[in-house]
């Protein structure tokens, strides 16, 4: 006969598990000796080595003991229905890591293939990463408002950068964000961005310009974005209002606006 120190022992457990167990009434507790002690017999620690193993295997403690009065065509298809719960998790855990290694992926996290490549090739072309992080939280939004249309978008944006024109600016504009709204090179910036905006309008016409089709309070939200991102963007905007262009996430054709001397 065995004291619950060695029974616990022998079956590879703690002693406060065999108490556990005797507590969820998956294990007899049997009565005390004349001494006062609890002894067990083998067959107690059989029983213990089949909680344990269940229990190790991710079996609930409630199910445990329905298995352990189980015949063997019940168990059977018990442990069948066990397995198949157990890999459903393990599928579900093997998503939460693939959603993790993606938070350390970069522009991948909330962008689809298409737009990632743009941005590579943004940086390929030396374009300052601050401007990069302004495209890329601009196209993290609108990705997920309009999902259909990114790769229209985005392969009309690599179009784009077939321009040297429009690379340019995008580097000189990165050179900029260090100035100050005064600074002279925006106002240059603004010219030849309304000059290669105007092109193309008339090369391909307006529609290819921006065909976004943004409800309004959701294009003031990128813009904002933009905005707060790179602080520049917004007297870039208001320069570029004053000839002839108005928007930044989504532009239009206006009337250029005087300037009051």
């Amino acid at each position: 006969m065995l004291t619950i120190g060695e029974l616990a022992s022998y079956a590879g457990v703690t002693v406060r598990a065999v108490r556990h167990y005797h507590a969820k009434g998956l294990l007899p507790e049997p009565e005390r000796d004349h001494s006062g002690y609890r002894r067990y017999d083998a067959g107690a620690v059989v029983e213990l080595i089949r909680i344990r193993t269940l229990a190790k295997a991710g079996v609930p403690l409630a199910r445990i003991r329905e298995l352990l009065q189980a015949g063997e065509q019940e168990f059977a298809a018990a442990v069948a229905e066990i397995d198949e719960r157990l890999r459903a998790e393990i599928r579900e855990r093997q998503l939460h890591r693939e959603r993790i290694a993606r938070l350390t992926a970069g522009d991948s996290l909330a962008l689809p293939p298409e737009v990632v490549g743009f941005l590579d090739r943004l940086r390929a072309l030396g374009v300052d990463e601050r401007i990069i992080r302004v495209e890329r939280d601009g196209w993290i939004p609108l990705a997920a408002h309009s999902p259909e249309r990114v790769p229209e978008w985005a392969a009309r944006k690599g179009e784009q950068l077939d321009d040297p024109r429009l690379v340019d600016f995008y580097v000189t504009l990165g050179q900029a964000l260090d100035g100050a709204d005064d600074d002279p090179r925006l106002v240059e910036l603004a010219d030849r961005l309304a000059a290669y905006i105007t092109r193309v309008a008339e090369e391909q016409g307006e529609d290819y310009v921006d065909d976004a089709d943004i409800e309004p309070p959701f294009t003031r939200l990128m813009d904002a974005l933009a905005f707060d991102t790179a602080p520049p963007a917004r007297r870039l905007f208001e320069l570029l209002k004053e000839r002839g262009w108005a928007g930044w996430t989504k532009l239009e054709r206006v009337e250029p606006v005087r300037r009051r001397w």
